[in-house]
């Protein structure tokens, strides 16, 4: 019994320092946030600012960058790509799980292998279709080149595999087609994997720079990181600045998780791929 609790105890101090370990980044950041720019750039470097803290930083932010603006547009994007992002890769991952058409195997094959293909190779290309079809500075450009999620449609085709197939054999006695078992069997029973799948594509979403970058020119049309990068109120390097942008684009994000991390947690321990 000793010896049971003594490695309890040694687990719970282990952890605790890894999670402290993995925490110091950012709350280096956050302490940095709230000096003043003197404090942050003294050298050298401390971890108590000598002017004290101070939310000036954050305030300059707000006076000089539409920062509403901007966090609403992060999340019109980040809303749409990550429902177009399910329902597509619901589909996608369903079809290829359970129905048997030509071309299936290729297809896989070749949605797996798109996952290896790094997405700034298709920057150039995305964005003359941009132009073409004159998205260019609209939710719409913003929004659609970042709704093609190979690994998210491989992961729910992973789950879908391991759903029983005797369930939906009882539905098509019952006169259920594929849709209908679709919309009122599987989708119910994958919630913890949908869940997951949501919000990582709402995270990556939330935190795309390089095209919301390249894609909007016009600054009300321009989301978080982006607008946050066009604010300066000095040269050179401004630590406490990037420090508070930094905290002020994470902060939604962070309470996302906090709200769901039970969901996450769930979905990745049903997904089957931990033990791979």
């Amino acid at each position: 019994m000793k010896s049971t609790n003594a490695g309890r105890v040694t687990a719970f101090v282990v952890l605790a320092l890894f999670s402290l370990l993995m925490l110091a980044p950012f709350l280096w950041a956050v302490n940095t946030s709230l000096k003043s720019e003197t404090d942050a750039a003294a050298s050298p470097v401390t971890f108590l600012p000598d002017g004290g803290y101070t939310w000036e930083i954050y305030a300059e932010i707000f006076r000089m960058g539409n920062v509403p603006t901007w966090m609403g547009n992060s999340l019109i994007v980040a809303s749409g790509v990550t429902i177009l992002t399910l329902v597509i890769s619901t589909l996608a991952g369903y079809a290829f799980s359970r129905l048997d058409f030509a071309g299936r195997k290729p297809l896989l094959a070749l949605t797996v292998a798109s996952i290896m293909i790094p997405g700034t190779i298709f920057i150039v290309p995305l964005f003359d279709e941009m132009l073409a079809f004159d998205m260019v500075d609209t939710y719409w450009g913003l929004i659609l080149p970042q709704v093609v999620a190979p690994v998210m449609v491989f992961i729910l085709k992973r789950f879908f595999d391991s759903i029983p197939r005797e369930i939906e054999d009882a539905a098509r006695v019952d006169g259920a087609g594929p849709f209908v078992i679709f919309l009122r069997i599987v989708l119910p029973l994958s919630r913890p994997i949908i869940a997951t799948v949501a919000i990582f594509t709402f995270v990556g979403a939330w935190n795309n720079f390089l095209w919301p970058f390249i894609v909007t020119n016009d600054p009300n049309l321009m989301t978080l990181p982006v607008g946050l990068q066009t604010v300066s109120n000095g040269f050179g390097v401004v630590f406490a600045q990037q420090m508070a942008g930094a905290i002020m684009a994470a902060l939604p994000l962070i309470i996302v998780f906090l709200f769901f991390q039970r969901q996450i947690i769930k979905g990745i321990a049903t997904t089957g791929l931990g033990g791979q």
